[in-house]
């Protein structure tokens, strides 16, 4: 079983994701936003980022899949998240998701942590903060 001190404030976690063609490709296709600076290279070399950029949401999907996948954990249901889109992200930029635990209730399960996705150079690509509830993870063993 899990235990609340898993989720100590500071405590954070890191997933890696590559940006593919593929993927860019794939979440245009799931939700419908075809615009063009995303998929078109003629035309984004007309846009001031001079080739296709990610979808923003593409990058604040890597969030949830670390949360239900990694840190918190399967069973973790989202209640809220804020984005900001700091810079572009391109077709071939290495991603790191980093989530950082800033709070716990634990009377009602109620996990806070700061979101950060930063490209390989160093660069926030995106931030903001997400609010989950974990009761199912705290009420699950682990293997």
């Amino acid at each position: 079983m899990r235990e609340s001190t898993d989720f100590a404030i500071g405590r954070t976690s890191t997933l890696r994701r590559v940006v593919t063609a593929e993927a860019v490709a794939a979440f245009a296709d799931v939700s419908t936003d075809t615009n063009p600076a995303h998929l078109d290279a003629e035309f984004a070399a007309t846009t001031r980022f001079e080739k296709p950029i990610a979808h923003g949401m593409l990058s604040a999907a890597y969030v949830s899949a670390m949360l239900g996948t990694q840190f918190p954990g399967p069973g973790t249901i989202y209640m809220g998240q804020t984005l900001k889109f700091v810079k572009p992200v391109f077709i071939g930029d290495t991603l790191d998701v980093v989530v950082t635990v800033t709070g716990f209730r634990s009377e009602k399960a109620i996990l806070t942590m700061d979101t950060t996705v930063s490209n390989q150079h160093g660069e926030n690509v995106l931030t903001g903060e997400c609010v989950c509830l974990v009761a199912d993870i705290l009420e699950t063993a682990t293997h």
